[in-house]
């Protein structure tokens, strides 16, 4: 059996590089231990073990889900989803959850989201001024916003749509820099000193989308079975229709917890996302010119689908995702029992954690990784442990499709009705937002025409 290697730095140190430069952390420490190293994150673990090598992730993401704790692993999610999100759930609950929350997110359910996503993003960019420089977040954030509350509520415009936007923005800005999310990642901190201190602030605000959010459940549970059937087609209704296998629903707080773990993936990594592929698109203008050409290929108002499955959008949203994927590493999964990967023999209790971003940066893989080329993904196809943006196994995100349909329609409206340039600004870098990577707060575009 192979030794595993530890950074010589404190844990308190080594959680403050992981917070404040995550990707310098990363890289550091598998230039000077490999490819699996074990971290001293001081996050309840004393051992988390990052894993960047194909084979090695193979080996987690394929094994049963019944060797892992992976809902016990995601406990520092706890204070902002719910102790009844998914994303916290393990063994028999998270699977009953996971098929009741499926159905809106596949099939037929996809075809709805199209139009609705290309008349959201064109509405939102037509509001930003020609001529002068806008923050990229908030034009993305604006239209995931839009879309994530049409396809859970069906609100789209009104007082009620821009009371529910307003919280949940406000809710979601409590972790958006470095500084901000040290509330997950310190329990120390997590202190209610009054509604002027961070974390008592921060319950003020969950408290008021609380409210919000059970006065919704409440109001469409009124509803009768057939109004919800036959008028809404939104993703709460549909909740509140589905029964696992002994014929019960869900209950008001694991609706809310649900709804706020649809809210925060759906909205915050898709606006990520989709800032990151205006990034690049504008910063090499061959890269542009051939996107716009083949969307435009396909003549006026094209069927969604069509631009979905297009080859080289398909090929720029992955780079996109690969260079700097959203999430850093894949949900963590604790070892129940001792459990081998390659030569490493780890004991119970041991976080393994397949690391996305070294993966996605492995020379052997994607040579000069660190430089933006989408024309790799039409030369090759990646494996599902070369290439996992969205995790895997049974813990794969359960909104990938619609996190890709939406990237895809939002930049191909984008920049085919509109032109922009990057205006002279600070180097654009990753950096912390919560518990993913996004653009530094600065990056900014211009709307020429």
């Amino acid at each position: 059996m192979v030794t595993l290697k530890t950074p010589n730095t404190p844990a308190n140190w080594q959680l403050f590089e992981w917070i404040f430069d995550p990707t310098g952390y990363l890289e550091r420490n598998q230039s000077k231990l490999g490819d699996t190293f074990n971290a001293r994150l001081g996050v309840n673990f004393d051992r988390f073990v990052f894993i960047s090598h194909p084979d090695h992730v193979r080996t987690i993401l394929s094994a049963p889900a019944r060797c892992f704790d992976a809902g016990r692993a995601n406990g520092i999610l706890g204070p902002l989803v719910g102790d009844n999100s998914l994303l916290l759930l393990d063994g028999a609950a998270h699977k009953q959850q996971r098929q009741l929350l499926m159905p809106p997110f596949h099939g037929d359910r996809m075809a709805t989201y199209g139009k609705m996503i290309t008349q959201v993003t064109g509405q939102a960019i037509d509001r930003k001024p020609q001529g002068e420089p806008f923050r990229v977040r908030s034009l993305t954030e604006e239209i995931t916003m839009r879309v994530i509350l049409q396809a859970v509520f069906g609100l789209n415009e009104g007082g009620q749509y821009e009371t529910m936007r307003r919280t949940m923005s406000t809710f979601l800005d409590m972790t958006a820099s470095p500084v901000k999310s040290s509330l997950l990642f310190f329990q120390s901190l997590q202190r209610n000193f009054g509604p002027w201190s961070p974390w008592g602030r921060f319950l003020a605000i969950r408290d008021q989308l609380d409210a919000l959010l059970y006065a919704e459940i409440q109001q469409r549970r009124q509803e009768s079975p057939e109004e919800r059937q036959d008028e809404r087609q939104d993703i709460l209704s549909l909740l509140l229709l589905a029964r696992d296998e002994q014929g019960q629903g869900m209950s008001d707080k694991e609706l809310r917890d649900e709804l706020v773990t649809l809210l925060l993936a759906g909205h915050e990594t898709t606006a990520t996302a989709l800032a990151w592929a205006l990034y690049w698109v504008h910063r090499f203008e061959s890269v542009r010119d051939r996107l716009i050409e083949e969307i435009t290929a396909l003549g006026d108002n094209p069927d969604p689908m069509a631009v979905f499955k297009l080859p080289y959008l398909t090929a720029v949203c992955n780079e996109t995702l690969r260079i700097y994927p959203v999430a850093l590493v894949t949900f963590p999964r604790i070892a129940k029992d001792p459990f081998s990967v390659g030569d490493y023999q780890f004991p119970a209790e041991t976080v393994l954690a397949p690391c996305i971003y070294l993966t996605h940066h492995r020379e052997d893989i994607f040579p000069d990784s660190h430089s933006f080329k989408p024309e790799r993904f039409l030369e090759r196809q990646y494996s599902p442990y070369e290439f996992y943006p969205f995790g895997g196994g049974n813990r794969r995100c359960l909104g990938m499709a619609l996190a890709l349909y939406e990237l895809k329609l939002a930049l191909a409206t984008l920049i085919t009705e509109h032109e922009f340039t990057l205006p002279p600004q600070p180097p654009v870098k990753p950096v912390r937002r919560g518990i993913t990577l996004a653009p530094s707060a600065g990056l900014s575009l211009v709307k020429t025409r």
